[in-house]
């Protein structure tokens, strides 16, 4: 076997892995009922689960990828899920879990964040600034993130090791729980520090607003937070988090990817559920 073949071939086990088939060589065809993950929903409003899950398969229907979904509307206690556990490599969406974990810090001593540290929060929310996450991150320390995922209890997210922040280990269940601290109150973050995230995550720049954002209605107010990174494995991992209310709803999205051949063609896959999801709460 050459050497080519061999690599060909640990290819061909390592995605048929990633989709969640097992394999027990190359040659093997997956059956015909090998479970692929499906999207489950509930809700307390008639017919609206078996609407939100029907339309986000079909818009994942030919989507390449591995792709996780977190919908949460509070207004009719609705609930959506696709791969909820599965980890990604969180790219800049941490970026919102470092600036909770700054404040919620600053609260135990109860000082508010210096002037040097909001210049650093706002560039790194608002225009997803490396150099302030960086700063930031040594600043708090792994005991101090650790702390505040606790708190949140984010027990699925793993801290990225060695500075590497943006290889920290995230999954829908606990975006979606860190979207819920900042939408209501809550015992770990204070109302000021929750206005303060939800403030910067409406002023991302606009060429950053793509994603969950997609398709709202007018009278939905958003707040966002995108996540792009391209690694030899898995291609590219493109995230989008965001929060929405207006129209009677106060909901969440969260929207992870991975193995998409360019950064657009995870946005255009995250935008297709984002679209499916304000249409079907608007009418509902």
């Amino acid at each position: 076997m050459t050497h080519r073949t061999s690599r060909r071939r640990r290819g061909l086990v390592a995605t048929a892995l990633g989709t969640g088939v097992l394999i027990t060589g190359v040659a093997t065809a997956a059956p015909a009922t090998a479970a692929t993950p499906t999207v489950s929903c509930t809700s307390a409003k008639a017919g609206l689960a078996a609407k939100l899950k029907k339309d986000i398969t079909a818009a994942l229907a030919n989507r390449k990828g591995t792709i996780a979904v977190g919908v949460y509307d509070r207004s009719t206690d609705t609930t959506c899920t696709l791969r909820a556990s599965t980890a990604y490599d969180s790219a800049s969406v941490v970026k919102v879990t470092v600036l909770s974990a700054l404040l919620w810090d600053a609260q135990k001593t109860h000082r508010a964040l210096t002037s040097r540290e909001k210049t650093l929060a706002k560039a790194m929310i608002t225009k997803s600034d490396n150099a302030s996450t960086s700063t930031l991150w040594k600043q708090l320390g792994l005991t101090k993130i650790r702390g505040f995922l606790t708190a949140a209890k984010m027990t699925q997210t793993k801290p990225g090791a060695n500075g590497y922040w943006g290889l920290t280990q995230i999954t829908v269940t606990d975006e979606q729980k860190l979207m819920k601290l900042l939408t209501a109150k809550n015992a770990v973050l204070t109302d000021a520090s929750r206005a303060y995230v939800n403030t910067l995550m409406g002023q991302v720049v606009s060429a950053q607003r793509w994603g969950t954002p997609y398709g709202r209605p007018s009278n939905v107010s958003w707040h966002v937070k995108n996540g792009w990174l391209s690694r030899a494995t898995h291609g590219w991992r493109v995230h989008s988090v965001g929060t929405f209310k207006g129209g009677g709803h106060d909901y969440m999205i969260s929207v992870l990817t991975h193995g998409n051949s360019t950064m657009n063609y995870g946005i255009t896959t995250i935008q297709g559920v984002a679209k499916v999801v304000h249409k079907d709460l608007a009418a509902s």
